[in-house]
């Protein structure tokens, strides 16, 4: 059968064994989880199937795996750590399958964190307090709150509205927007009317959502303290203006009238008042001081100047602020006050002419009189009155006569009161004689009854001369009195006259004269007899009496008179006047009161009729006030307490004060005197309650602590408002002050700001709270403000918390214990692992195996359950990241990751380790001297410090040849003193103790022994082939010694390539035979193989002139100056130069395709086959080198000694290396390795030697005796081909040494 043939029939006997189980499969999509899944419950499942139907184990890796906990048998995924998408709202987790016959099948799979309704909307900005000026317009925007959720879609949409107003008439005077928190005043402000204070309390609420499968919303609030603050806007207010005031006339300049008060109502702003006149209907009488309101005389003025204005002065007074008010302007305010002057006896009597209303002031007059007129008889013509235009018994006067003929005559009435008429009447009817004086003079003297004034008027009386009998009568003078207002018809009296004329008796008629009598009297014309013509025009109190003239007219009409003085009797007919029907006056409170209450009566003075007396009327508060019976002078008793009076009185007192005559019946009238008494600030707040004491949680900013109350006595909202003020702060707290009842109380709140600490220093405050009225009278007391615990602050980690384990342990004590702590009172703590991670060959990554676990109480321990011991080679300090947990929490974070490191402490555990850089090595005795260097061995003890040392010691030394095995002496040595490396690795030479026989042919099969200093130790076998002479193979070069030289490296590489074998370069030197004239370079170099055996002329002559090394290799040669080989460079060799042959080789091209097309049907070889492999790499490392062949080879050929391997030497070996991979009773496993199928570089001491590997599926050459791949051989050229990447792949000749390790 041909190559092509075998190439099939190995195919044929390939494809049955190449059986493809597949993988399974994870089809999983994008997981979506809630947030709000507890701990514990279903989250999602792990979905994947096996089409070859094998049970699958499932698991979750990654770094976010420790949201999760999985069922291993069903991929039911649950939650082990809460989700929170407002921290983590997309990661990704390895889903990790197993069949139980291909290794893990690993899939990133995406989780997306739903959202749940379990955030509240946060409000931003805070304090949304606010200071807004009254007259703020209505529609503007006070602030604007707003809030934000962390939740998304409708949940973080956030709508506002206004919860509580307080006081609650300010709902009147806000509104929210519910989309944008616009909070707009909707309704005026007012300082003085209304509250200086508002708190609004805010809500915020979320657009709902779903949350623990309940649709929820969530919502907060927060407070906005709204402080009024005042404007000018109001006019001044007069406080104590009354409407009427009296002033005697003719006071002095300067004299006080009254003092006007006004005050600002814009209490916050409280401007100075200024005061002046703004009008008046008595110009420059009275003044006003500009800066207190005082009211002066500024000109002396007379009151009967002023009767016509009924001597009552109007003042316009006018109060105005000192600075402009919001409008610009000056605010004020006018109010009338009346100023009566009243009157003093200050004028005398005058003589007046009156025609009509008319009167003119005259000092003389002239009359006449029929002479020897009867006595009594007036004057005529004379129209004389008198008049003092004082007011009451200050205007009466008295009258009298003087002159020349005051004896003569007579004057009436003898006095007067305020307006009398006064006549002239014949008193000495014989010195009134025409015949002797035809011109009589008199002056009457009116003099003041009560004051010094006095006025005279003249009166020149013409006498007429007249016959000699009249009438007479019997007296001169009569007098009669009569009662005022008396019936009309009233007699008064009958006065009859004689005559001395017979002819004139009971002819006699009467009259009265003057006529200005008749409308009062009248006389029965012929019987004397007088009456009262009109009784309601004899007023008593307008003219006390009458004298009118009483002729007797006889026939002739000679006229008798007499005088009749009519005096009219005082009745009571007069009610007393009050001089106003209202009092009003204004006092402050605590000041003394003191009015006078003025009456007068018509009556005639010091009669009973007009004797007045005033008393109080019975009321609420008549018995605070007394009154002087006489003068009507009202005084407080005891103090006026503004606060004594019902608060609904608004300070104000009414009494009745009734005036009464003394006559009979009695008169009276009343008047009402109403008494402002005016607030003052004498009351300072108190405390409803003397001591408070509020408890409060920690960590709740703008929490309500608790409301003291005060109430201040005084009445009036300007000083019984109470401010509430915290003296010490701690700033910490604020306090709002409001209406509460009839007084105001202080809401204590935890500043916005600010947020109590339990675990400060401050568990207790003691704030000192001032109530404070507006006039900074205060009260003090204090509030103990006790701050509860909440559990709101994260359980502590303990830092750099260390723990130690030797490793391989299985203690069950805790390696230690993490102690977390927690500052809130009330804790619970537990303890959970979240990941662990290893530091495993300088890279921290995670650990191989979940070798340790956190209980909940804390201590760490070693996971029994563990598949593999904690192992200090592999990993030697482990990271637990883990949590405590108070699972007390009430708000805020609960939980606190840290990390435990644990140390790993080394045990002498692990005996040296042979690892081999070449598999043998070849040793050319011809330049072995003693203690040269033949091999080096290498070890690695994985254990650390002092239990690494590694020492070498050579045991046994074994030869052997084509004879068989020899047993030696112990002729080889290692150093005492092995060479540690950078990483940590130790070797040692092996030297020889003699000088080797170089005509040994064969192989030395040295046993060294590594052990560390507890005496844990291995051993390991050095094949050392010794090489014949005969196996040098000369190679010509067209090229200087130098160019060979500098191209060795490349050269080495080709004919590696080539010939498969190590190439071991021995000598370079120039062509001894050489008779060109150029440069002839000699290369002598041995191939060798792995297993001892080389190749030699004949062949490597084959090998290069095959047309594929050719294709490959050859023009790369020949550029390279190479002309040829030879056996030899002695004197008189033969020379064969060979042409390179272009052959295509069609059925090697067959047979690539052949295995091409295998390797894609198939990916694995049996799963058997592979475990083979695995087993032979881990046996690689120390397997004994004889081991690795089926049997002995004849060391300098390239034959084995097996049966039919070699028929010149058909000796047969015992075959002793079982590597345990006869599990299938195939004989083919005892063939030997392929010995072309390894190419060893035969170099220097410093050089390593590749192995080029053997692929599993690799087309066997037809060199090879065997088509089967033994797997340790497999495995031996895969460490090779590791090597080959890290190592050159060439040796090259050292000539300081004399022997090679290659």
């Amino acid at each position: 059968m041909g190559k092509m043939g075998k190439a099939l029939l190995f195919l044929f006997a390939f494809i049955p064994s190449s059986y493809c189980n597949s993988l399974p499969v994870i089809n999983m999509p994008l997981q979506e989880v809630m947030e709000d899944i507890e701990i514990g419950n279903f989250a999602f499942q792990i979905n994947a199937y096996d089409v070859d139907g094998d049970p699958l184990t499932y698991n979750i890796q990654g770094q976010n795996a420790y949201f999760f906990d999985v069922n291993k048998q069903t991929g039911e995924v649950t939650i082990r750590t809460k989700l929170d998408r407002e921290t983590k709202d997309l990661f990704y987790i390895d889903v990790v399958v197993n069949d139980g016959v291909y290794p893990d099948v690993t899939k990133p799979v995406y989780i997306a964190v739903l959202d749940a309704n379990d955030n509240i909307p946060i409000f931003q900005n805070l304090p949304y307090n606010r200071d807004i000026p009254e007259n703020t317009p209505v529609g503007s925007t006070i602030f604007t709150a707003t809030a934000t959720d962390k939740d998304s879609n409708l949940a973080a949409i956030v709508s506002y509205k206004i919860d509580e107003v307080v006081p609650n008439d300010g709902f009147q005077l806000f509104e929210i927007s519910e989309t944008n928190g616009n909070v707009v005043l909707k309704g005026p402000l007012n300082f003085t009317e209304k509250s200086p204070f508002y708190q609004i309390r805010v809500s915020a609420t979320d657009g709902g959502g779903p949350l623990n499968g309940v649709e929820v919303f969530q919502s907060s609030t927060t407070i906005a303290l709204i402080a009024v603050k005042d404007v000018p806007d109001i006019d001044p207010q007069f406080l104590n203006l009354p409407n009427y005031v009296t002033i005697d006339e003719n006071s002095p300049v300067g004299t006080l009238v009254f003092s006007v008060r006004a005050r600002d109502p814009d209490t916050g702003i409280n401007d100075p008042i200024r005061y002046s006149i703004e009008s008046t209907n008595a110009q420059d009488l009275f003044q006003i001081k500009e800066s207190d309101g005082t009211i002066t005389v500024k000109t002396e003025f007379d009151r009967e100047a002023l009767l016509d204005i009924s001597a009552v002065v109007d003042l316009s007074i006018k109060a105005s602020e000192t600075n402009p008010n919001v409008n610009g302007v000056i605010a004020s305010t006018v109010q009338t006050l009346q100023i009566s002057i009243t009157d003093v006896n200050d004028n005398g009597p005058n003589f007046y002419e009156c025609v009509g209303d008319s009167c003119t002031q005259k000092n003389s007059f002239t009359g006449e009189v029929d002479e020897h007129s009867s006595v009594g008889v007036a004057v005529s013509r004379l129209n004389i009155r008198v008049k003092d235009p004082d007011q009451g018994e200050r205007s009466r006067f008295e009258l009298k006569l003087d002159g020349p003929d005051k004896d003569a005559f007579s004057v009436t009435p003898s006095s007067g009161l305020a307006d009398s008429i006064v006549q002239v009447m014949i008193k000495n009817s014989a010195a009134v004689d025409f015949e002797t004086k035809k011109i009589m003079t008199v002056q009457i003297i009116a003099k003041d009854a009560n004051a010094d004034f006095t006025s005279t008027a003249s009166v020149t009386i013409n006498i007429n001369d007249v016959n000699e009998n009249y009438p007479e009568f019997e007296k001169d003078f009569y007098d009669f009195s009569i009662d005022e207002h008396c019936k009309d018809g009233t007699i008064i009296a009958t006065i009859t006259a004689t005559d001395a004329d017979a002819l004139d008796d009971g002819k006699i008629t009467y009259k009265l004269v003057p006529s200005s009598m008749l409308k009062y009297f009248d006389v029965f014309l012929n019987n004397g007899t007088i009456y009262v013509k009109n009784g309601k025009l004899l007023d008593r109190e307008t003219t006390s009496s009458y004298t009118p003239t009483l002729q007797a007219i006889d026939s002739e009409g000679k006229t008798g008179t007499t005088v009749v003085e009519i005096n009219l009797r005082d009745i009571n007919d007069q009610t007393p006047v009050m001089n106003r029907e209202k009092y009003e006056t204004f006092v402050q409170e605590n000041d003394p009161f003191r009015i006078e209450i003025q009456a007068r009566d018509g009556d005639e003075p010091e009669t009973p009729n007009s004797q007045i007396q005033y008393k109080i009327k019975e009321g609420s508060f008549s018995s605070n006030f007394t009154i002087d019976l006489d003068s009507g002078v009202i005084l407080n008793k005891g103090l006026l307490d503004r606060e004594a009076i019902d608060p609904k009185l608004n300070g104000v007192i009414e009494l009745t004060v009734i005036a009464s005559d003394m006559g009979v019946p009695s008169l009276s009238s009343s008047a009402t005197v109403i008494i402002n008494i005016a607030d003052v600030n004498d009351n300072s707040p108190k405390y409803l309650n003397d001591d408070y004491i509020f408890h409060v949680r920690e960590n709740e900013g703008g929490i309500s602590v608790g409301s003291v109350s005060a109430l201040d006595a005084d009445q009036t909202e300007v000083y019984n408002r109470i401010t509430f003020s915290i003296e010490n702060t701690f700033k910490s707290f604020i306090i709002i002050s409001e209406p509460f009842g009839e007084g105001y109380q202080g809401n204590i709140k935890v500043d916005p700001l600010f947020v109590l600490d339990y675990e400060s220093d401050f568990k207790t405050y003691t704030l000192t709270i001032d109530a404070s009225d507006l006039g900074q009278n205060k009260a003090v007391t204090k509030v103990q403000v006790v701050v509860e615990d909440v559990n709101d602050e994260p359980p502590v980690f303990p830092a750099d918390l260390t723990l130690r384990v030797k490793e391989n342990t299985t203690v069950t004590a805790p390696l230690g214990a993490i102690v977390g702590t927690d500052v809130d009172t009330k804790h619970f703590l537990e303890y959970a692992l979240v990941s662990a991670e290893c530091q495993c060959g300088g890279t921290r990554k995670p650990c191989p195996d979940e070798w340790f676990k956190v209980e909940t109480n804390g201590d760490v321990v070693v996971n029994s359950a563990s598949q593999s011991a904690i192992d200090y080679e592999k990993c030697n300090q482990a990271f637990l990241t883990a949590k405590v947990i108070d699972i007390k929490t009430e708000k805020g974070q609960d939980s606190t990751e840290g990390i435990v490191t644990i140390i790993i402490e080394d045990i002498n555990d692990n005996t040296p380790e042979f690892f081999t850089v070449q598999d043998f090595y070849v040793v050319l005795l011809e330049r072995v001297d003693k203690d040269s260097a033949v091999a080096k061995v290498y070890a690695e003890d994985r254990d650390t410090g002092e239990n690494k040392k590694t020492e070498f010691k050579v045991h046994k030394v074994n030869f052997i040849s084509a004879e068989g095995i020899v047993i030696q002496d112990v002729i080889f040595y290692a150093d005492t003193e092995a060479q540690q490396d950078a990483e940590g690795k130790f070797s040692a030479d092996i030297r020889s103790q003699k000088k080797m026989d170089t005509a040994q042919k064969g192989k030395f099969m040295v046993e060294v022994e590594a052990c560390n200093p507890d005496g844990l130790c291995s051993t390991s076998v050095l094949e050392l082939l010794t090489v014949d002479s005969s196996y040098k193979v000369s190679l010509r070069f067209k090229s200087p010694v130098s160019v060979v030289n500098e191209n060795l490296p490349r050269i080495r590489e080709i004919l590696t390539s080539a010939t498969k074998a190590s190439v071991h370069i021995f000598n370079v030197e120039l062509e001894k035979t050489q008779r060109a004239a150029e440069d002839v370079t000699v290369l002598e170099a041995y191939f060798v193989f792995p297993n001892g055996s080389a190749l030699d002329y004949a062949e490597v002559n084959q090998i290069l002139n095959s047309e594929e090394v050719y294709m490959e290799y050859g023009m790369i040669l020949v550029q390279l100056g190479f002309t040829g080989i030879s056996t030899t460079t002695d004197g008189g060799k033969k020379m064969k130069t060979e042409v390179f042959i272009m052959i295509g080789l069609v059925a090697a091209l067959g047979i690539i395709a052949i295995v091409t097309t295998t390797s894609l049907v198939c990916i694995r070889r049996n799963y058997k086959r592979k475990l083979k492999a695995s087993k032979a790499m881990n046996s690689a490392a120390t397997v004994v080198i004889e081991n690795q062949k089926s049997g002995p080879v004849v060391p300098g050929t390239n034959k084995y000694t097996s049966d039919g391997a070699n028929p010149v030497l058909n000796m047969n070996f015992n075959t002793v290396a079982d590597l345990g991979f006869d599990e299938d009773g195939s004989s083919i496993d005892k063939e030997s390795l392929n010995s072309l199928d390894y190419n060893i570089d035969m170099g220097t001491e410093n050089d390593s030697m590749p192995m080029m590997m053997i692929e599993e599926e690799e087309e066997e050459d037809d060199r090879s005796p065997s088509l089967y791949i033994e797997p340790l051989g497999a495995a031996l050229a895969q460490r090779e081909k590791k090597r080959e990447n890290e190592s050159p792949n060439f040796a090259f000749d050292n000539p300081a040494m004399s022997t090679t390790d290659l």
